[in-house]
């Protein structure tokens, strides 16, 4: 069992920003830690064809979901591709390759080079990507787009509200995340089975992923807390990334603070592998839409 390991879960549409990933991992990654890939197993073909089948080790999302006996039989038919995604990255310890792991999503992009102790503490066990993100809820409401960070701010009360803590909300809302097979497993031994209960039922459009780990590693203490901020900069919306980079920001400059970017592809379209699903109508009026934004930052 390997002491840390890199992980991504992805799916067909997000495999050209996977490949990006890929090869900055195979430039940056100094201590050679081992990066696992899940898809699939119908995307298996199309992941080597894109991607290639070298630098990573490949397992199947259907693997993941069989390795915890308590899922419910066929619970994939009944849950939003989103939902499952975020429950399958949840569960990735129960293959019990690692004791640690570093979640990543394909629109993740290591800049420069990382190393084992970026990850891990003297003492072996993780860092924990904890804050209260003022920065930008500060920011978003400057630039009156209010509506993101309430929603944030909503779904930590509601989480923290599950678990009875109280004190303010923490929160990491994009990878890359820094997981412990030993908060997870407390998750399960202390809050799941004594209510009947699998992550499947926990983990929900109004309960993420994200913040259930945190309040599960401050809650039962499963791991010391050595608390660190985001690893990578995080552009959450076009908006946020326009106005940074006319401030003079760029990837050269981002290596002074931050490991790697995102460009989340909720709004980064470029990459996108395959026909898009929307009408003429709904991608002409995002275009609108983003050259508004654009404009406004200069505001």
């Amino acid at each position: 069992m390997k002491d840390i390991v890199l992980y991504g879960k992805s799916y067909r549409k997000d495999f050209l920003r996977l490949k990006r990933l890929l090869q900055s991992i195979n430039q940056f990654n100094v201590d050679a830690i081992p990066f696992y890939i899940s898809t699939p197993n119908a995307d298996k073909d199309l992941l080597i064809e894109l991607v290639g089948s070298e630098g990573y080790l490949w397992v199947s999302d259907e693997s993941i979901i069989q390795a915890n006996p308590s899922a419910p039989a066929g619970i994939v038919e009944n849950k939003t591709g989103s939902l499952t995604q975020q429950i399958i990255k949840s569960e990735f310890w129960r293959l019990g390759l690692c004791e640690n792991y570093i979640c990543l999503d394909s629109d993740c992009v290591f800049i420069k080079e990382f190393s084992r102790s970026d990850f891990l503490s003297s003492d072996g066990n993780p860092y924990t990507v904890i804050y209260q993100n003022k920065e930008y809820f500060q920011l978003a409401v400057d630039r009156g787009f209010a509506k993101a960070p309430d929603h944030l701010v909503a779904e930590g009360n509601r989480v923290k509200k599950l678990f009875e803590r109280q004190g303010p909300n923490y929160y990491c809302p994009c990878p890359p995340f820094i997981w412990s097979t030993k908060v997870w497993k407390s998750l399960e031994e202390c809050f799941m089975k004594p209510r009947g209960l699998t992550f499947w039922d926990v983990c929900t459009r109004e309960h993420p992923e994200t913040l259930i780990y945190l309040e599960a590693l401050l809650n039962f203490k499963a791991i010391p807390l050595h608390p660190i901020e985001q690893l990578f900069r995080v552009y959450y919306y076009d908006w946020h990334y326009y106005l940074l980079r006319r401030i003079g920001e760029s990837p050269a400059k981002l290596k002074a603070n931050y490991l790697g970017v995102i460009y989340q592809s909720s709004w980064d379209l470029g990459l996108d592998y395959g026909a898009s699903q929307k009408s003429i109508f709904s991608r002409s009026l995002k275009k609108i839409k983003r050259c508004t934004r654009y404009i406004q930052s200069f505001i």
